[in-house]
C-alpha cells in the first residue's frame, strides 16, 4: 500500500521542534517552549503556505528584534551546502521558513538580506525571498542577479533566472520588467549555454513565462537563439517551446 506524502504535514510542530533545536545550539536565549507552543496552537487547519508564513512570523517573535542579529543566528544553522540539483522539498525543506523570514522582515537591509538569500538558495531556494527586493530595488537587484548568473555555483545561477520569472508558480506575478524585458534578456543571455540541467530548466521555464506575458520581444530572442548550435541552448529552446506554436502566439498578440 502506498504511503501518502503530505508536504503540509512537514510544516507543523515537528518543524518547529527541529528549528528550535538548531537555533538553541547557536543562540542559548531562544525560548523553545514558547516558539513550539505558538506554532502548535496556530497551525491546525492551515495550508502549507500559511504554515510557512506562521513559522516565519513566530521566528520573528522569538528571535532578537535586531534584524542583523537575528539573521546572523539563522545563517549559523544552515549547515553544509547542497551539492545536488534538488528542489526545495527534498533535503533542506526546513530552511523554507528562514527564506520566508528574510522575505518578510529584511527589506530595509538589502545587502544583508541578499547575502542571506544567496546562502539560503545554495541549500534550499531563494526564488521567493528575492522577489520583494526586485520590486523595491529593481536596478540594484538586477545587477546582483547578473553577478549570480556568472557564478561558479549552479544554485546561484539558477536563482538569477528563477527569481526573475514573471509567472513563477506559487508567487504573485512579477510585473517589474514586463514592458521592458531587455535587461532581463541580457541576463538570460549569460545563461543560455549553461551545462547544468537545473539551470537550463529554469531558463526554459522563464522563456515560457515571457511568451505568455510579452511574446513579441521574446520570440525575437528565441529566433536569435535558434541560430546557435550549442546543445544546451537548443535544449532550452526545445523545452521552452514544447507546447507552444510560436506563429500562433504572434497572431494572438499579448495573451493574459
Amino acid at each position: 500500500m502506498a504511503i501518502k506524502y503530505s508536504i503540509t504535514e512537514k510544516f507543523g510542530v515537528n518543524l518547529a521542534e527541529l528549528l528550535s533545536r538548531k537555533i538553541k545550539a547557536v543562540y542559548p536565549g531562544f525560548k523553545i517552549s514558547e516558539f513550539i507552543s505558538a506554532v502548535e496552537n496556530k497551525c491546525p487547519g492551515l495550508t502549507y503556505t500559511q504554515r510557512v508564513n506562521l513559522l516565519a512570523d513566530e521566528l520573528h517573535t522569538s528571535l532578537p528584534r535586531n534584524y542583523e542579529n537575528a539573521v546572523t543566528i539563522l545563517m549559523k544553522i544552515l549547515e553544509e551546502e547542497n551539492t545536488d540539483e534538488t528542489g526545495m522539498f527534498t533535503h533542506y525543506y526546513w530552511i523554507l521558513p528562514i527564506g520566508k523570514y528574510v522575505e518578510k522582515f529584511g527589506l530595509e537591509h538589502f545587502d544583508l538580506s541578499v547575502h542571506a538569500i544567496s546562502e539560503i538558495t545554495k541549500r534550499n531556494t531563494g526564488e521567493y525571498a528575492i522577489r520583494p527586493y526586485i520590486r523595491a530595488y529593481p536596478n540594484k537587484a538586477l545587477q546582483q542577479m547578473k553577478r549570480w548568473a556568472v557564478s561558479d555555483n549552479f544554485h546561484l545561477r539558477r536563482l538569477s533566472s528563477e527569481g526573475l520569472r514573471p509567472k513563477l508558480p506559487w508567487a504573485t506575478k512579477l510585473d517589474t520588467f514586463i514592458d521592458d524585458p531587455e535587461s532581463v534578456f541580457e541576463l538570460l543571455e549569460l545563461l543560455k549555454e549553461d551545462p547544468v540541467r537545473f539551470v537550463k530548466k529554469s531558463v526554459a521555464n522563464h522563456l515560457t513565462d515571457w511568451l505568455k506575458v510579452n511574446p513579441e520581444p521574446t520570440i525575437l530572442l528565441i529566433r536569435k537563439w535558434q541560430q546557435s548550435r550549442n546543445d544546451h541552448t537548443r535544449w532550452i529552446l526545445k523545452h521552452a517551446t514544447r507546447k507552444i506554436d510560436l506563429d500562433e502566439i504572434m497572431k494572438l498578440g499579448n495573451p493574459s
